[in-house]
């Protein structure tokens, strides 16, 4: 909610140990694949685990983009603010 109030254009999520997006838990599921890019629909019909689903449709209405990367890589901070793609970017649409 906060970025729509401040019209932020994109929400950078650090996750501990974790490089994106995947079809299912890659701890549990060695053929699990990541995703580079997806959209907000995406996350919803796929049931993808990123974020609920009312926080992923408010991000959508109000064209907030995501980038899900991994903090524990060296560097993946700054890529990711710099523009690089790194980790998984949800777009309100494709």
């Amino acid at each position: 909610m906060r970025a729509a109030e401040i019209n932020a254009e994109a929400i950078l999520m650090a996750k501990n140990g974790v490089d994106g997006v995947y079809s299912a838990d890659p701890r549990t599921h060695p053929d699990a694949t990541m995703f580079e890019s997806l959209t907000h629909e995406d996350i919803i019909d796929k049931d993808l685990k990123v974020m609920d689903s009312t926080a992923s449709t408010l991000a959508r209405d109000n064209d907030i983009n995501l980038v899900i990367f991994n903090m524990n890589t060296a560097g993946n901070i700054k890529r990711v603010v710099e523009g690089e793609n790194v980790g998984t970017t949800v777009e309100a649409s494709h």
